[in-house]
């Protein structure tokens, strides 16, 4: 696999410190499984992150600090995991596979949003407040054209879009702030199927496209 798109160096510190918004946390992981230069990035951010603690000044602890931890890990423990549920869409092209990362969330049925789009709602059972959903659109389609408010991420699972800065393909990582107006056209060839995360909603150029995404939470 040919990934020439990554995260940048913040998104894994702030992965490595345990800082990012669960939705942020689920695409950035899915795009680790997938690149072993960014597994090797992060391993060096975390050597560094333990070097730093080494160095720095013990902190007192509340007495029932211990307690309150190991009673967190009892109740993550007991939320029993879920694999995905995406009953839907035939399965994924040959060489394709669902993320790790979405082992424990559930996900609807591909729900038609446009000619040769559709889209999936992932559920996290830890954070319902995420928004966090699969897109699958047809070969020669796009997505009109937005802006952002927030960040939003996205991984390719198969497929190829180009969206004016640059070609997307599988295992490809895209980070997109209110600064990048663009439009996602996928290519032709294959369908592309892509996971998202949100932490605002896209600013669609078009009223219409600006309704159906305000339906969907994008």
């Amino acid at each position: 696999m040919d990934i020439r798109h990554h995260p940048e160096d913040d998104l894994l510190l702030a992965l490595s410190a345990g800082s990012l918004e669960t939705g942020t946390r689920l695409v950035l992981s899915s795009h680790l499984e997938l690149c072993a230069h960014c597994r090797e990035r992060l391993r060096t951010l975390d050597a560094l992150g333990g070097a730093l603690l080494e160095d720095a000044l013990p902190a007192p602890l509340a007495d029932a600090a211990l307690d309150r931890v190991f009673a967190r890990i009892d109740a993550l423990e007991a939320a029993a995991p879920r694999p995905i549920k995406v009953s839907a869409p035939p399965p994924l092209p040959e060489g394709a596979r669902w993320p790790r990362a979405l082992a424990r969330c559930t996900a609807t049925p591909w729900r038609w949003i446009g000619p040769g789009m559709s889209w999936s709602r992932v559920s996290v059972p830890a954070a319902p407040d995420a928004n966090v959903f699969l897109l699958r659109i047809a070969a020669g389609k796009y997505l009109p054209q937005h802006t952002h408010r927030g960040l939003e991420l996205t991984q390719v699972l198969h497929g190829r879009f180009h969206d004016g800065r640059a070609l997307f393909g599988p295992g490809d990582f895209d980070a997109a702030d209110d600064g990048i107006h663009h439009q996602p056209v996928v290519q032709e060839g294959s369908e592309c199927i892509c996971l998202a995360s949100l932490d605002g909603r896209l600013r669609f150029d078009s009223p219409i496209a600006r309704l159906f995404g305000s339906l969907v939470g994008m």
